[in-house]
């Protein structure tokens, strides 16, 4: 079974990465605030006053805040996603600890299915959904999202929350337009390399690397859209509302050193953190 849905030498060192990386402290540490655990970052303002007081808790309210910036990023993706009615069926790819999935069915009170090559990652957010009860809505499945063996058809709507940058877009929206209802709606957040200056930078690079990633050019996100037949209804840059997130995790215990590489990509110009919103035709 593991190897029809690992299926090239990249997929298998993406999935040894996050089967291998089960103690990290970021996504562990800020998870613990509140039992909700997301793999993606943060988008708005940070409370400056969280870093005033005892220092003695000081790293505790520095903790929460980042997952809260976390937990507002996801929000935002599901304020995009249009109409989503308790009888809906929609699709989480690359569904990480299962965090955005288990907002959604709390929002929406839809079904919810998650995809991910990493075998730890579905057991982990299987038994987040069982503990809270939600087992029977909210299912976590080891499978590539590039071949979800989901019918057809069927999802109101879809969302990749940071998880492009390890497929073919191609590809991942041919599937993705199989799985939507005409009408339905798909949102993707990710960060994407300025087409002029991106593919060239230090940074971006050493982006990839740290995450064993392939960040593709911004234009490559609209043209593999166009192609299977998704069109955006809004697009938005989120470049400046990340950066308070980076800026802060950098002042953490969590830090891994990324953080530089990450606001000097951002403040450069040759990386960009946007959200899409594309209806299928």
């Amino acid at each position: 079974m593991t190897s029809t849905i690992l299926r090239t030498d990249f997929e298998k060192s993406v999935a040894a990465y996050w089967n291998t990386h089960r103690n990290d402290p970021v996504n562990l540490r800020l998870g613990a605030v509140d039992d909700l655990y997301h793999h993606h970052y943060g988008v708005g303002p940070y409370d400056p006053t969280i870093l005033d007081g005892p220092a003695e808790d000081r790293e505790q309210r520095i903790i929460a805040e980042l997952h809260r910036l976390e937990s507002a990023q996801a929000d935002l993706l599901l304020d995009h996603l249009g109409p989503v009615a308790p009888g809906d069926l929609v699709l989480d790819g690359g569904s990480g600890r299962g965090g955005t999935s288990i907002m959604a069915n709390q929002r929406f009170g839809c079904e919810v299915d998650g995809v991910s090559i990493s075998e730890y990652q579905v057991g982990f957010a299987n038994e987040q959904a069982a503990r809270r009860g939600i087992a029977d809505k909210v299912r976590f499945h080891f499978r590539n999202m590039l071949e979800t063996r989901l019918p057809g058809n069927t999802r109101q709507a879809i969302w990749t929350n940071e998880t492009t940058m390890y497929v073919d877009l191609f590809d991942l929206y041919a599937e993705f337009a199989r799985l939507l209802r005409f009408g339905g709606r798909y949102v993707c957040i990710t960060g994407c390399a300025n087409d002029v200056t991106g593919l060239r930078s230090k940074a971006v690079s050493r982006i990839n690397e740290h995450y064993t990633c392939d960040i593709h050019p911004r234009s490559q996100y609209f043209k593999a859209l166009a192609a299977n037949g998704l069109v955006p209804i809004n697009v938005v840059d989120l470049t400046a509302a990340t950066i308070p997130y980076w800026e802060l995790r950098a002042r953490s215990e969590v830090a891994t050193g990324i953080e530089e590489s990450f606001l000097t990509a951002y403040r450069e110009g040759s990386f960009h953190y946007l959200l899409i919103a594309a209806d299928r035709i």
